[in-house]
């Protein structure tokens, strides 16, 4: 019996991979390539860094701010905006999002990085900053590729970019200045105020979330929802990933030559965040299941659970400490981390559908 079901699972594993695109399946593969590629361009033009770190504005890099837009525009175009009255009845989802998101992630983030780091403290307090900055942007792709809820995920984006607003100065000042003093440590000021915040999630959000909206309602009234669903959308949808794949290779190009110059430095911090990304991960589907959440709505919570909205982690360690400071390395170490790990885990998502959802009624269903 055990034999059977495992060969079924291996059976059910191997018809989602091979129901993937070509582009979808090997994504890990590009992922990698675009992650050496930076390396090799920071490595082999050292002057590529300086290049790309004098092309922002304030703190906004617009090379990462070009393909974070291009990754978001045709995801968030992709949303059903007329359906979600549907998940605004999802109360008890919302629930649990917030307490994931901005209860336990936090405070996840915290111990993980006082216990792994105990020597290391302005990599920790970089950390921190990484576990207080939930995310609003990459959480877009991971959903689409593991078919998660769209319109559920656009809600809860939004829902986060407000609390983000409202929540990360207090937070950042309870988990660096407070709580450390508790435990017999020395506080750190974080000067980052809601109006920074603001800005962050009206450039990475505000922006392509208004040019998907504009898009989709313009172009069903022009052509019909059916054009836009068979014909654009098959077309705009995977120029994401190319955003993606783009934004990769400049954050690698900009940091490479640090990274590389500091390896054991990279490794120490990436176990934490290594741990935390899983942990989160599996905390929010576990909690799912034994909800009886349908699988939709249980992967969109996973996995707006375990990313982080790294591009405002940057910004704050950047404009707080500077540059070149060990608290802006372990931000940029983030995503550097997410990024492969969370493409991982839409495979895993995949399998675990059909291992614990066989029976689940999707929301679009419902």
């Amino acid at each position: 019996m055990a034999k059977s079901r495992m060969t079924s699972q291996q059976t059910n594993g191997a018809a989602v991979v091979k129901g993937l695109s070509l582009v979808d399946r090997f994504l890990p593969l590009w992922i990698f390539l675009a992650m050496a590629g930076g390396l090799v361009a920071g490595r082999f033009w050292p002057g590529i860094a300086g290049v790309l770190d004098t092309l922002r504005i304030g703190t906004v890099s617009l090379p990462i701010t070009i393909g974070l837009l291009w990754m978001m525009y045709p995801v968030l175009a992709k949303v059903k905006y007329e359906e979600l009255g549907k998940v605004a009845q999802a109360w008890e989802q919302f629930g649990v999002s917030l307490v994931l998101n901005w209860i336990i992630g936090p405070v996840i983030m915290f111990i993980l990085a006082w216990v792994l780091l105990p020597d290391l403290p302005h990599y920790r307090t970089g950390l921190i900053i990484v576990g207080l900055a939930r995310c609003i942007a990459m959480v877009l792709i991971w959903n689409m590729l593991a078919e998660g809820d769209n319109e559920y995920c656009a809600v809860l984006v939004a829902l986060n970019s407000v609390f983000q607003i409202i929540m990360y100065g207090p937070l950042a000042y309870l988990f660096l200045r407070v709580v450390p003093g508790w435990l017999g440590g020395e506080g750190t000021i974080v000067d980052i105020g809601m109006a920074d915040i603001a800005k962050s999630v009206l450039i990475f959000l505000g922006i392509p979330l208004a040019a998907g909206i504009i898009t989709r309602f313009t172009m069903i009234r022009r052509k019909g929802e059916e054009w836009y669903d068979s014909v654009l959308m098959p077309r705009l949808a995977p120029t994401a990933l190319v955003g993606l794949l783009f934004t990769i290779v400049v954050m690698f190009s900009m940091q490479g030559e640090r990274i590389l110059a500091a390896p054991l430095d990279v490794l120490r911090v990436a176990m934490p965040l290594l741990i935390y990304f899983l942990l989160m991960f599996a905390v929010s589907f576990a909690v799912s299941i034994w909800r009886k959440f349908p699988y939709e709505l249980a992967a969109t919570q996973s996995f707006t659970a375990a990313s982080n909205n790294f591009e405002l982690a940057i910004a704050v360690a950047v404009g707080t400490f500077g540059i070149a400071s060990q608290e802006a390395l372990a931000t940029v170490i983030g995503p550097l981390v997410e990024v492969p790990v969370l493409i991982g885990l839409v495979y895993v998502a995949l399998w675990v559908r059909q291992v614990f959802f066989k029976s689940e009624p999707s929301l679009q269903k419902a």
